[in-house]
């Protein structure tokens, strides 16, 4: 094998070895090795000749992918990007969106959404909108009108109507032969009544009383609505008036006909030709002046001609041909509707369909029964009740507002689907209305807003945070404490009524309140039944009071009452717990300051007068009217325009200190402080009066 190298290899094979090659002169230079030999591969050769030009890439990287969707906040986007709110605000840096308005929890346009994704480095997608199911509509509708061939004939519904104190109650006594109007607190009907009538000719009518003050509007118009014939009571010796026109305003909104019953005939100042005539200025026009309209002279409290009235009713009823369907469904009308302690939620109903029995499963608004008892109006429990019969229902597992329409259904189950679609309709309701109502507050700021930075805008949006920031020092710097206080005065009110009509009632009075800038009403709670402890309790916490409307407290709760510093007033008349709440109301109102001039002086030469090391400037005066008290208060006036005002120094008569200077006499006199008194300056001696203020509601009555 020939030798590789001139020198002696390292590594050579055991069973052969060159013979050492001659060394060379001392003066020549040492030779190094050569080059390896270059690999015998030529596709790992070019292999690496493409390495050495062109280096080697990296691999690929996914970049982060971010769902968005319409209407994101910054909060909620940064969320998404898995960064935090100020790597948002970084990202949308020099663009033209208003980084000083930007807070967490403002929404950003879809542009800008994409915008700080994109220079974030990431990728967006938009999220898929789910498809929202729309809700089957699960309520229950009245039915279609029956077939006239199953029409029965039905009592007439009568509702009594008239002015306050015009006798419209003890009419029905005198009908019912019984003592309704001494068991009403006042006099006065506070409620609806309803009532079956038998007459003695064998015709059946259901009566309802309706109050008659101006408070019970509502109850009037909901009488008014459930009723076939309204008999309009006004007094002889009183005629028209305020509830009367409005009687007759519902009566007409209800497309109702009107029977006018001239009360108090048989009083010696009463005169019903000039109640018919009063009445043509409403549009009711009586018979014997050409109309429609029956008017019968009675006295209830005799019981003189209510046969006549009776009749007439009846005769109307015939006219009108009122029938009904007895059979199917039942459909009514709540009238009024209280807690019972024993009973639970009782409802006054009309039935206007069909027939009500008990195990009846009933529907009203968004509470629903099982019928487990039916009353009659003298309390007695009867089996079943047919149309135009008024009856008290129990076995409500809530309490429905008066008013609401009553419609049965065929099962337990299908009744919790009727009041759960009806719950959701209201919150959708609800809903809608808060979210306009942001909408208008957010264009309201951003307008405010953009008013504030309007001369900041040559500012960066650094420098205009820094600048608002040391605007509003003084306002970050308060205590949450200070925050809450304010100077206005204000009265929370706890509403408790025995029925849903009497709260009702009250709350349309306290709707009528104007006088906020005096002191603030505002009722943080209403509910049906006798006070509670959680009213005392609520009542505690907002510092307010509790007015309370036919019902009861017991012994516990006034002791509560008047351990928490808890004002509780309870009122068997309406217009009694008014005037006690117009009576609060004005006690929490300053006194008006009111200033009664005592005496008048003219200021005739001033002078000065040592005292001690000072000198105090002396004003000689006469007194011109009345005199000058030095305990009281004065006025230097110059002209038209007063100069000084506070007490006296010193009140001299010659060299002596008096208590009063009368008219026609002269003093001098020096008042604390550095005044500068002129001749010809008048003085005056006043006092000041505390005069109790008094608010300026007016509920009208």
């Amino acid at each position: 094998c020939p030798p590789v190298c001139r020198y002696e290899c390292d590594v050579i094979s055991d069973a052969w070895r060159p013979a050492a090659p001659p060394r060379p002169p001392a003066s020549a230079p040492p030779l190094s090795c050569p080059e390896p030999r270059p690999p015998a591969n030529l596709s790992q050769q070019k292999r690496q000749k493409n390495e050495q030009r062109n280096p080697k890439v990296k691999p690929k990287v996914d970049r982060q992918e971010v769902e968005i969707r319409q209407g994101m906040t910054v909060a909620a986007l940064a969320r998404a990007m898995d960064k935090d709110v100020d790597h948002v605000l970084d990202a949308l840096l020099n663009t033209t969106v208003d980084l000083d308005s930007l807070e967490p929890d403002s929404v950003l346009e879809d542009r800008w959404i994409k915008e700080a994704v994109t220079r974030s480095g990431m990728k967006f997608r938009w999220a898929k909108l789910s498809a929202s199911r729309e809700r089957p509509n699960r309520d229950v509708q009245k039915r279609p009108p029956a077939d006239p061939s199953l029409l029965l004939g039905r009592p007439p519904v009568v509702t009594i109507m008239g002015h306050v104190d015009h006798g419209k109650t003890t009419l029905l006594d005198s009908l019912r032969k019984s003592q309704i109007v001494s068991t009403e607190a006042g006099g006065i009907t506070q409620h609806i009544g309803a009532f079956l009538v038998q007459l003695p000719t064998g015709e059946k009518i259901t009566f309802l009383d309706t109050p008659g003050h101006a408070a019970f509007s509502s109850m009037r118009a909901r009488g008014a609505n459930a009723t076939d014939i309204v008999v309009l009571v006004v007094a002889a010796d009183d005629g028209v008036m305020n509830q009367t026109v409005e009687s007759i305003q519902h009566a007409k909104r209800a497309d109702v006909p009107v029977i006018v019953a001239v009360n108090k005939c048989d009083k010696p100042q009463a005169d019903p030709q000039r109640v018919k005539q009063e009445l043509l200025a409403h549009d009711v026009v009586c018979e014997e002046f050409g109309g429609d309209v029956q008017a019968i002279h009675v006295s209830a409290l005799k019981g003189d001609n209510l046969l006549a009235l009776a009749e007439a009713t009846v005769a109307l009823a015939e006219v009108l041909e009122l029938k009904a369907d007895p059979g199917g469904p039942v459909e009514g009308l709540v009238i009024e509707s209280r807690t019972d302690k024993g009973k639970g939620p009782v409802t006054t109903a009309i039935v206007q369909r069909g027939t009500l029995k008990r195990g009846c499963i009933l529907v009203a608004g968004k509470c629903w029964a099982k019928v487990r008892f039916i009353f009659d109006e003298n309390g007695r429990p009867v089996p079943e009740a047919g149309p135009s019969a008024a009856v008290e229902v129990v076995g409500w597992k809530d309490l429905p507002s008066a008013g609401e329409t009553i419609l049965e259904v065929e099962s337990e189950q299908r009744a919790r689907e009727v009041v759960e679609w009806r719950s959701h309709e209201e919150e959708q309701v609800k809903l809608w209305e808060e979210q306009n109502a942001i909408e208008l507050k957010q264009k309201l700021h951003l307008e405010e807003y953009h008013r504030e930075r309007e001369g900041l805008s040559h500012l960066n949006w650094r420098q205009r945070r820094a600048a608002l920031r040391r605007a509003k020092k003084k306002q970050f710097s308060m205590r949450p404490s200070e925050k809450t206080q304010s100077d206005q005065l204000s009265l929370p009110l706890i509403i408790k009524g025995d029925v849903d009509g009497s709260v009702e009632a009250l709350l349309n009075i306290l709707e009528s309140y104007d006088a906020q800038q005096q002191c603030q009403l505002e009722v943080v709670h209403f509910g049906i039944g006798d006070v509670s402890e959680n009213d005392v309790n609520m009542a505690d916490t907002f510092g307010g009071s509790i007015y309370g409307f036919n019902v009861a407290a017991s012994q516990a709760m006034q002791q509560l009452a008047a351990r928490r510093g808890v004002s509780l007033r309870l009122h068997n008349v309406i217009y009694k717990l008014i005037d006690e709440l117009k009576d609060e109301l004005s006690s929490k109102l300053p006194p008006l300051v009111s200033r009664n001039v005592v005496g008048e002086a003219k200021v005739l030469a001033t002078f000065d007068v040592s005292v001690g090391k000072k000198k105090v400037p002396v004003a000689g005066c006469r007194v011109q009217k009345g005199q000058l008290d030095r305990q009281l208060k004065f006025r230097l006036i110059r002209g038209r325009d007063a100069i000084w005002e506070g007490s006296l120094a010193a009140l001299k008569h010659h060299k002596d200190e008096v208590q009063t200077v009368k008219m026609g006499m002269e003093c001098g006199l020096s008042a604390e402080g550095d005044v500068d008194f002129r001749a010809g300056d008048v003085i005056e001696c006043f006092e000041e009066l505390d005069t109790p203020q008094v608010t300026s509601w007016d509920p009208g009555f």
